[in-house]
């Protein structure tokens, strides 16, 4: 069997540090909002490259606090429209809509798989207050375009990160950097724009023993209000400024994510190694590969691939039945999801093509280069 993920795999990679971590916050009897949290979340700001990270309870609420941290700093209001992919996991968007918010859908490239930043601009209303990017399968979405359209229609560029820990995107504009003349430097995503939502999820890059999350900013008001309403809208023991909820990083998790932390740009490295096999060897005229980035510019979180003819399903029980796991990412577009009954009629047809085309092969950090070979053999050989 070669599995899609081995978490038990990816977790002993580094299994001493993780236990001695467990082990040493167990012992502490100190297990929320102490010292483990504060290593971690300065470490991964250092990480990023912005001022502040707050950690939360998950990536689906990392976002939710960002936009309601808007709404509540008067930035945006109930109703204020945000432009969004529309292929994307639907976490997205149930942040957007879970504060009262208007998604506008934008397609991807059918190439790239990220919105198509060609699209955005008649998408943007005098409702629009933000443009929220997804790295979607830990590729980046960032583009000159979209920066220069935040600038010039006075947007919020919120970064969706959830798949793309050291995912890093070109970025124009930064006078510090004086090695380009075209002034472009590489920034990690996750710092770019003014507020970015990251996950742990256990099968993520950096990804926790369980659920975790958090937001990364330079933005000190958004920072604080970020913090607050995560803690139940409190900044001060019994005094409470909003109405948050509970969505604390526990000390675990943290010191956990700590020493993974420290590994993620060698795990990423393996990881690009198994992505360039792929692009490199298969060959099957059935299969379609997305564009192929340059190495800093893709986290290969995931590794998609588009299966013609109505062959995607096949494929996956072919692959399957000689013991190579699959996932398919995601087979039903938000747009046609019940819970978003009022767009079910809504035609957008590269997104409805992804999903039913979409089939995604093994590349966690586990998985070995001759496991890789069978996987291109056994597709290469599929009809």
């Amino acid at each position: 069997m070669i599995p899609f993920l081995s978490l038990k795999d990816v977790t002993a990679l580094h299994g001493d540090e993780i236990n001695a971590a467990v082990t040493r916050v167990v012992s502490s009897g100190w297990y929320l909002q102490g010292e483990e949290n504060k290593r971690f979340e300065e470490n991964y700001a250092n990480f990023i490259g912005t001022k502040h990270c707050i950690g939360c309870a998950n990536g689906l609420d990392a976002l939710i606090w960002i936009f309601r941290a808007y709404i509540e700093l008067g930035v945006m209001q109930p109703g204020d429209e945000v432009v969004v992919p529309a292929n994307t996991y639907i976490a997205t968007i149930l942040t957007i809509t879970e504060n009262g918010l208007k998604p506008v859908l934008v397609e991807p490239k059918l190439n790239t798989l990220e919105i198509d930043d060609d699209l955005i601009e008649a998408a943007i209303t005098p409702r629009t207050k933000a443009i929220c990017i997804v790295h979607l399968y830990g590729r980046n979405a960032y583009t000159t375009r979209i920066g220069d359209l935040c600038k010039k229609y006075n947007l919020k560029l919120i970064e969706d990160n959830a798949q793309a820990h050291g995912c890093y995107a070109p970025v124009k504009g930064h006078t510090e950097n004086t090695e380009s003349t075209e002034n472009v430097r590489l920034m990690l995503t996750g710092s770019i724009g003014d507020a970015a939502g990251h996950s742990f999820y256990p099968g993520k890059n950096l990804g926790a023993l369980g659920d975790g999350g958090a937001v990364t900013t330079n933005d000190d008001a958004l920072a604080e209000a970020v913090r607050t309403l995560a803690n139940y809208g409190s900044s001060k023991k019994y005094v409470f400024k909003y109405t948050g909820r509970n969505s604390r990083l526990d000390e675990i998790q943290a010191a956990v994510l700590d020493v993974k932390l420290k590994y993620l740009v060698e795990d990423n490295a393996h990881r690009k190694q198994v992505a360039n096999f792929y692009y490199d060897y298969i060959s099957n005229p059935l299969i379609t590969l997305p564009d192929r980035l340059p190495d800093e510019q893709n986290a290969y979180h995931l590794f998609p691939i588009l299966v013609g003819k109505g062959k995607r399903d096949a494929m996956h029980d072919y692959l399957e039945k000689n013991g190579v796991g699959t996932v398919i990412h995601y087979p039903i577009a938000p747009h046609k999801q019940e819970c978003y009954k009022e767009w079910n009629g809504m035609s957008l047809p590269i997104t409805e093509y992804i999903a039913n085309h979409e089939l995604s092969l093994p590349i966690g950090p586990s998985v070995s280069l001759d496991e890789v070979a069978q996987v291109v053999e056994l597709i290469n050989r599929f009809k």
